[in-house]
């Protein structure tokens, strides 16, 4: 912290408070994160404006350069994001996106199928949450478009299937990086139990994650669109527009593009599998490279999660250039200028996103300085509270601070030592885990929410939804999953019982359901049942 912090502590939660508040009252998210880069940047060094400005620049340039050496993880997100969108431009022209639509629509009749795709899907690619999120709305939105199954409400199956679920995971890339934060804080206290003992020990006490798949499911059968979500939904149930033609929307492509005609549904099936496994196969490789040892947890430990998913973008792209020119070979329509623009229209598709991840990286890397975290770390350390109670306070706290800061592991880095040592040094070995499962639970909680999280932003650009669309949408479903989560650990606090606190959050669900059933009916299933929009 500066003088002026250290004096003023409270000071540090300005900027993020700033930059959230003008992203929901203006809609307008660079403007938004450049208020909350640029007051960060001011009270970092006492609000001396050249001070400021040469830390806003230190702080753009070391999303490339850090350390003395390339920064290879952010730069190689960003090649992923371009990757994706070229792949997708001409996975589009060579007729595969259009084929594969046609193909599924015959075979997916209804609309809540339609949604299941992503949700199964969401599961099955848990290893990583970056990918997750971009892999899963490529694949899923041209089914759900032809459904008329809106991109916000794909955007939300989409967010709401990789973070909570790769949390859940021990064989993820967040597996692997919390049972590394878990093991000094298990070893010492007085429970024994491995590694992957004391991550699955954790995962059953959090009840967020748990709550938010959960409820995408019954989000999807009981047919549940709260507030915005119910706006943008009979938009495209009766309209047929899955967006609003007015917002800028993050990996849309170009409406001029030539579309071959007829194509064929492996145009798009095989670069998508062959990204998902060159990047499975890149986490294998850089895993191993680095460590020697062929044990997945090692391997997911030491991974270069960043460099698998170019090589997986590599590989998919590659597949996807191979079957345009096979396709199109020949067509008069499409010329080496054609071949030409499907990189850069590909490429300009994902330049709304990576306008918005880069002040949001930069954000973070503020936050950090300025001792954001730190300062709310230490109200959790301060409080006078009992053991038991800790569970939904360092749950709240930890949902707050992911939700100022855009990031779900510099809270788990943050206050799973904390609370940690809060319990050991109470001698409660039973409330450990799940303690530490709060702290978890809250950490995604925040992030889920936070218009300034990059697997947020993410999630938006995958489904190609408008960011602040995502997140107003997405908005209501967060604070019941929250809700319920909470609940559960005032169960938990006053049991001191895992098990009554996950049976009060499946209660509290249900009952969610059943009151928005009796006060909200569903919207239809189809265009023609559906009254038009008043």
């Amino acid at each position: 912290m500066t003088d002026l912090t250290t004096s003023y502590p409270l000071l540090t939660l300005v900027p993020p408070v700033l930059a959230l508040a003008l992203v929901i009252l203006t809609k307008r998210v660079l403007i938004s994160l450049g208020a909350g880069v640029l007051s960060a940047a001011l009270l970092i060094h006492d609000l001396d404006p050249v001070a400021a400005l040469v830390a806003v620049w230190q702080s753009f340039a070391a999303i490339f350069w850090a350390d003395g050496e390339l920064n290879t993880w952010s730069v190689f997100i960003l090649a992923f994001l371009l990757l994706l969108g070229v792949l997708a431009a001409f996975i589009l022209m060579s007729g595969g996106t259009t084929a594969f639509a046609a193909w599924a629509l015959r075979r997916i009749r209804r609309r809540p199928g339609s949604m299941i795709l992503p949700a199964v899907l969401g599961i099955v690619i848990f290893i990583d949450d970056y990918f997750n999120a971009l892999a899963v709305g490529q694949i899923s939105r041209p089914v759900t478009d032809q459904h008329r199954v809106s991109r916000a409400k794909l955007a939300y199956i989409v967010d709401s299937t990789s973070a909570p679920v790769s949390v859940l995971s021990p064989f993820s890339s967040w597996g692997a990086y919390i049972m590394g934060l878990l093991a000094p804080i298990v070893a010492a206290s007085a429970v024994s139990v491995s590694g992957v003992q004391a991550f699955l020990g954790a995962a059953v006490a959090n009840y967020y994650a748990i709550a938010a798949v959960l409820l995408v499911w019954l989000v999807i059968i009981f047919r549940i669109d709260l507030g915005a979500m119910r706006r943008e939904e009979r938009r495209a149930l009766v309209d047929g527009h899955p967006f609003n033609p007015e917002e800028t929307v993050p990996g849309q492509l170009s409406d001029d593009l030539p579309v071959q005609d007829p194509g064929t549904r492996r145009a798009l099936i095989v670069p998508f599998v062959l990204l998902v496994v060159g990047v499975l196969s890149g986490i294998v490789w850089t895993g191993h490279t680095a460590t020697g040892s062929w044990d997945p947890i090692d391997i997911l430990a030491s991974t270069d999660a960043s460099a698998a998913l170019v090589i997986g973008g590599v590989v998919g792209l590659a597949s996807a250039v191979y079957y345009y020119v096979r396709n199109t070979r020949g067509h008069r329509d499409f010329t080496a200028s054609t071949f030409g623009r499907g990189w850069t229209e590909g490429a300009k598709s994902m330049l709304p996103a990576i306008g918005i991840l880069l002040p949001a990286w930069m954000l973070g890397d503020l936050f950090g300085q300025l001792g954001t975290g730190d300062y709310l770390g230490q109200l959790v350390e301060a409080a006078d509270i009992s053991v038991g109670w800790l569970a939904p306070v360092v749950f709240l706290t930890a949902a707050g601070m992911a939700f100022a800061t855009g990031t779900s592991w510099g809270s788990f880095g943050l206050l799973l030592p904390i609370a940690g040592g809060i319990v050991n040094g109470m001698d409660e070995p039973t409330l450990l885990l799940p303690v530490l499962g709060a702290v978890l639970a809250g950490s995604v909680a925040g992030d889920h929410a936070s218009p300034i999280s990059d697997t947020t932003i993410l999630s938006a650009t995958g489904s190609s939804c408008n960011v602040i669309t995502h997140v107003l949408t997405q908005l209501p479903y967060v604070l019941s999953s929250v809700a319920c989560a909470t609940l559960g650990y005032v169960a938990l606090a006053i049991t001191s019982s895992t098990a009554v606190g996950l049976v009060v959050v499946a209660v509290a669900l249900v009952a969610f359901v059943l009151i928005v059933r009796s006060v909200s009916k569903p919207l239809p299933e189809t265009q023609a049942e559906a009254a038009p929009a008043p």
